[in-house]
């Protein structure tokens, strides 16, 4: 009986220290997925700073809900980590596999360098990631490594499988991150983070409801200058683009660039428009009333349910 609960122990151990590397190509095709051992990194020092951490499914998910907001919190010498959770490898219509993984990732690291703030990308292929238990601990493991005190991601109802299953994985994530001896290899968080959803538009089965409102109106041109930067995706159009968004011609593409920041603006000020009552809330009448771009945010019915004076001390904007 001994042995064989040593032996369960030590397979849990095992299981839980992998980490997602590069695949090799074997036979002209490289695996879906390739584990390989890896040492757990020591968790985040607490330093008295606030410590966020956003899931998006591309690279490009995280960047659009939480840039401006990620910029503010950097700008205070907070600490701010971006993830995807694919490598986004079809997300075009021209070009896919490593070449396309490769340069979407050079591209949110850029953006995330003109943020401040730390890019990862997970090497798990676009279109397949899937809610499954090595996948709940890959995102268990992150958010404790990151020692969160809040953790973004996107709403479960979704039209696409990836942010579906993305958001799915961290719910399962907001209790598990609490738990020692699930992922034992990491330090379980002492405190559950508060968990956060960014904002869409879907309706069914609930519609978003903003309890966080984020003035971005004196960030709002680095976080344009920033997001222009993924051509792959804002300016060619992703895996819905065509050769005639983004052609040739330097006079048709800056008019495209013109075209994306402006769409990129109105997109942030429709936020302000819609929820003017929350910034109200956060700000005040006088200067929320006068607040023209925001990116706004629901809390999770998991994790640390924060109280309205919390919610003001995590966004200390």
């Amino acid at each position: 009986m001994k042995t064989r609960m040593a032996f369960s122990a030590l397979t849990l151990i095992a299981a839980c220290g992998v980490g997602l590397v590069l695949g090799t190509v074997i036979n002209g095709q490289r695996p879906r997925v390739a584990l390989a051992k890896a040492a757990a990194p020591a968790q985040a020092p607490a330093d008295g700073k606030l410590r966020i951490i956003f899931f998006g499914a591309h690279p490009d998910d995280s960047e659009y809900r939480g840039a401006g907001v990620a910029m503010k919190w950097a700008k205070t010498g907070h600490h701010v980590k971006l993830v995807s959770t694919t490598n986004g490898d079809i997300g075009h219509w021209q070009m896919a596999g490593g070449p396309l993984a490769q340069r979407r990732t050079k591209e949110v690291m850029e953006v995330g360098r003109r943020l401040g703030v730390t890019t990862e990308v997970l090497d798990i292929h676009d279109g397949e990631i899937m809610p499954t238990l090595e996948n709940r601990r890959l995102i268990t493991r992150l958010i404790r490594q990151w020692n969160a005190d809040i953790v973004v991601t996107n709403r479960p109802n979704d039209y696409h499988p990836d942010h579906r299953y993305t958001s799915i994985l961290v719910q399962d994530s907001a209790y598990m991150v609490t738990v020692p001896f699930f992922c034992p290899d990491v330090p379980a968080l002492k405190r559950n983070p508060v968990f956060l959803y960014a904002s869409d538009r879907f309706q069914r089965p609930t519609r978003f409801s903003a309890d966080v409102a984020v003035a971005i109106d004196e960030v709002i041109e680095p976080t344009l200058d920033a997001l222009l930067v993924m051509e792959s995706q804002i300016h060619e159009g992703g895996a819905n683009g065509h050769a005639d968004l983004y052609p040739e011609d330097q006079a048709a593409r800056q008019r495209r660039r013109e075209e994306v920041r402006k769409g990129l603006a109105r997109r942030y000020a429709g936020a302000a428009d819609s929820y003017r009552d929350t910034l109200v809330k956060f700000y005040g009448e006088e200067r929320g009333r006068k607040v023209r771009y925001a990116q706004t945010f629901e809390v999770c019915e998991y994790g640390r349910q924060p109280s309205p004076e919390e919610l003001k001390r995590i966004f200390p904007f």
